[in-house]
Formats: C-alpha cells, sequence, structure tokens
C-alpha cells in the first residue's frame, strides 16, 4: 500500500485550496470529495460576495474553477466518500468506500451541514427562495417580505442581518418564547421590520414550480392550519460540523467543532490538520475556508519539513 504525504478529506473551498498550495508545494495531495462534491456552495444559486468575480457566478461553477486550478498543479481528486479513519498511530489510514489508504498527514475539511427542517418541499426551493444562509442570499430578497424559522441567537442574528435588505420580517417560533440571548432579543424586538408567530410550526414549503411562494403553517396551540404568503424562508436553526467521523480521535469544542491550536490548523493529534467550517462556527463563510485551507497546507508543509 503506496503511503501518501497528504490526504485531504473535503472538497469545499478548505480543501480545494489546501490541494492547491499543497500541489504547489509538491506534496502531491490526494482529494476525497465525498457525498456533496464541492461542499456547500454547490446548494446555492449565484454566489456574488467571492473576491474576483464582480458579475458574481454560480456556485458549482466557482468550485468547479477550484478543482481545475487544483488538479492543475497534481492534485489527485477522487471521487470516493470516506467512510472511516484510524488515527492510533502515526501513518494514519483513511477508507473510503472504495478501498483503504495510508498517509502522513490528514487535513479534515469536511465542512458543517444546515440544520433543515426536514418537511415537504424544503429540499425542492432550496435556492429557489429556501436557505440558511442570510449572509450568503439575503441580497437577493432586497425588498421582499421573508420568514425567519427558530427562536435562537442564530435565527435572530439572521433577522438583523436581513433586515438591511427586505422589507418585512416574521420570525416563526414553535414556542411562546425566544430562546436567544436577552440582548439578541432586546435588539430584534426594537427592529420594527421584525414581527413574530409564536407557537407556530412550518409544517410544508409550497411554490408554482420554480421559486417559494407560500408556506403552510400549523398553531400548535390552536392546532389551526393556515398558508402564509411569503418571498422567502431563512432557516436558522443551527449548523451542524460534520465529525462524526473523527470525534473518537480529535478534540471538539461544547458544539462539536474540531479544536485547533490559536494562530494554527493543527489539532491535538500530530500530523492531524482541520480548516474550514469544520473547524469554525463564527464565520462560516467561503472566503474564510479558504484562507484556512491555505493556512493548513503551509502548516501541513512546514511540519512535514521539520520532521
Amino acid at each position: 500500500m503506496a503511503k501518501e504525504k497528504l490526504i485531504i478529506i473535503g472538497s469545499g473551498p478548505a480543501g480545494l485550496t489546501a490541494a492547491l498550495y499543497a500541489a504547489r508545494a509538491e506534496l502531491q495531495p490526494i482529494l476525497f470529495e465525498g457525498q456533496q462534491a464541492g461542499g456547500q456552495l454547490t446548494m446555492t444559486t449565484e454566489v456574488e460576495n467571492f473576491p474576483g468575480f464582480p458579475s458574481g457566478i454560480l456556485g458549482t461553477d466557482l468550485m468547479s474553477l477550484f478543482k481545475k486550478q487544483a488538479e492543475r498543479f497534481g492534485t489527485r481528486v477522487m471521487s470516493e466518500t470516506v467512510v472511516d479513519v484510524d488515527f492510533s498511530v502515526p501513518i494514519f489510514s483513511v477508507k473510503t468506500d472504495k478501498e483503504t489508504y495510508q498517509a502522513e498527514t490528514v487535513l479534515i475539511a469536511t465542512g458543517a451541514s444546515a440544520m433543515w427542517l426536514g418537511i415537504p418541499g424544503e429540499q425542492e426551493y432550496q435556492g429557489r427562495g429556501v436557505s440558511a444562509c442570510a449572509t450568503c442570499d439575503g441580497f437577493f430578497f432586497r425588498g421582499k417580505e421573508i420568514v425567519v424559522s427558530g427562536g435562537g441567537d442564530a435565527a435572530m442574528e439572521e433577522a438583523l442581518f436581513l433586515s438591511r435588505f427586505v422589507d418585512k420580517i416574521t420570525v416563526v417560533v414553535r414556542r411562546d418564547e425566544l430562546r436567544a440571548s436577552k440582548i439578541m432579543q432586546e435588539r430584534v424586538k426594537k427592529n420594527s421590520k421584525v414581527s413574530f408567530l409564536w407557537n407556530t410550526e412550518i409544517r410544508e414549503v409550497l411554490g408554482d414550480g420554480q421559486k417559494l411562494t407560500s408556506l403552510r403553517l400549523w398553531n400548535n396551540k390552536t392546532e389551526e392550519e393556515s398558508i402564509f404568503l411569503t418571498n422567502g424562508l431563512f432557516v436558522a436553526i443551527g449548523h451542524k460540523p460534520n465529525t462524526s467521523l473523527f470525534e473518537k480521535w480529535i478534540a471538539l469544542d461544547e458544539k462539536g467543532y474540531i479544536r485547533c491550536e490559536e494562530g494554527s490548523t493543527r489539532t491535538n493529534i500530530e500530523g492531524i490538520f482541520a480548516a474550514g467550517d469544520v473547524a469554525d462556527h463564527v464565520y462560516r463563510q467561503a472566503i474564510t475556508a479558504a484562507g484556512t485551507g491555505c493556512m493548513a497546507a503551509i502548516d501541513i508543509e512546514r511540519w512535514l519539513g521539520s520532521r
């Protein structure tokens, strides 16, 4: 079995940027795309906030360019999904759905996944009215009326950000009170664009086949059902880092994100590194993920050089 210098798990902005830098440093990285090749950006339509694309670019097209650039310098991109790892010994083992590989270093760049409501129509209209990222998609709803689902700090942050663009925001809350911190509650309640629907659950996303047009709501107190007209739905019930494969080996924080040494991408295991949203619950942007991917490649190159 050949021993690789570097295995990269994940094909979003972090993984592919790390691959680009590592390949140019002649580390000959091998990258596993996973089930969602290209990461979360492939679920968005147009990306307008990535530098270098003044007219915007489709998320799928942007990630295709990332991949081509990484491959140009020798990255081997594999359409395989990692199903298990063994970090117990310095030559690490990574098992995919096809075979097992070994490497001196591993970069975990598996990202984080938005938590969804799991209701009919939600998946069908993702990118066509349904979103889980206000900073990614808020601009497209300028002058519109939208719904935010959730009652925690994440939902309040989304509502406040969206209030810069939209005309009206209705926050749908399953309970009769918010879970958000007091300061976030106060900020949102002072915002004239925001109103609340309490004791309410979203049961279905409805549309015309092209875009979302309304939501089917259910009041869990009165047990009444209604149709609510809206231009968009932002689901803000949290993100889950994709760390289940690594929790046996890697130190995680209280939210399940990978802990890295301050100012670096090193994890608690020598030779294992992490980059992108899997280790970032604050920014969660393509550009910051790409930045940490660059950091990781440089950290890995230096670590290998020191040995």
